[in-house]
């Protein structure tokens, strides 16, 4: 069964799907190799799951593209985790738009309801160079109801490390390198898995910046900094921040 997260005040809010434009669904199970061994869905995993159902929603659009897409960053908002054996649904759609990326919110609903939203923002770079292009007259097309007259910046806003923190080494492997040829944006999820291993709680809110794609031959460190119900951390290769992660026990509340 999904774990409610423990301690947490209040349930964080989640954006309501548009009442007009593309809502893609796809349904999948939790897997053993998915969970933790307490059972829990793990946050590499359910960026796997994201990217999935992003790139399924491209193929059932018939959306062909001359551009790749980069990930730039994700917010998670977290009521509960679902875990091994759950079946779950995930409702994806493109929430707000800018000149050369857009913004995608996907929503994990599990047997009693809405348990996780992420919205991340994706910059779309040419297949050839990496450089950022416009979005196709076709994405606006296919894309642009949902979006409404939404605007989204590509903008990171995490911090850096403050001074000089002691870290330790994060081996990259072989397999987190895929077609983009620098490290899948689910494996800095995996990063965050291994500081959330240290900790005695879930975050109900979680950050994670892309600063900089992570390149074969590259030796990261990891990072971290701790502050009451608030984590922090970082992937460095040397003095370059490579990605930012900003985990919090308890939802923001209202403003």
């Amino acid at each position: 069964m999904g774990s409610e997260l423990p301690g947490a005040t209040g349930a964080p809010a989640f954006t309501p799907d548009p009442a007009r434009g593309r809502v893609f669904t796809v349904a999948r199970a939790v897997r053993s190799t998915d969970v933790t061994p307490a059972g829990r869905l793990r946050l590499d995993a359910l960026a796997r799951y994201l990217q999935d159902a992003a790139e399924d929603d491209l193929a059932d659009a018939g959306a062909a593209e001359s551009y790749g897409w980069l990930l730039r960053r994700v917010a998670l908002a977290i009521r509960g985790y679902p875990g091994y054996g759950e079946p779950v649904r995930l409702r994806t759609y493109c929430s707000a738009i800018g000149p050369r990326w857009a913004e995608r919110t996907t929503t994990l609903t599990g047997p009693g309801g809405d348990l996780m939203q992420a919205t991340a923002v994706w910059a779309a770079v040419g297949r050839a160079d990496g450089r950022p292009a416009p979005l196709a007259v076709a994405f606006h097309r296919v894309y642009g109801e949902s979006a409404g007259d939404r605007q989204v910046s590509a903008r990171l806003s995490l911090p850096g490390p403050p001074g000089s923190l002691p870290g330790r080494p994060w081996p990259l492997r072989a397999a987190d390198f895929d077609t983009a040829r620098h490290v899948n944006n689910s494996v800095h999820w995996a990063a965050v898995e291994d500081v959330l291993a240290g900790l005695g709680w879930l975050p109900a809110r979680a950050d994670l910046d892309y600063n900089r794609p992570i390149l074969p031959g590259q030796q990261p460190q990891l990072v971290t900094s701790q502050a009451g119900d608030q984590v922090r951390a970082w992937l460095l290769s040397g003095s370059q921040r490579l990605a930012s992660a900003q985990l919090a026990r308890q939802a923001p509340g209202p403003c």
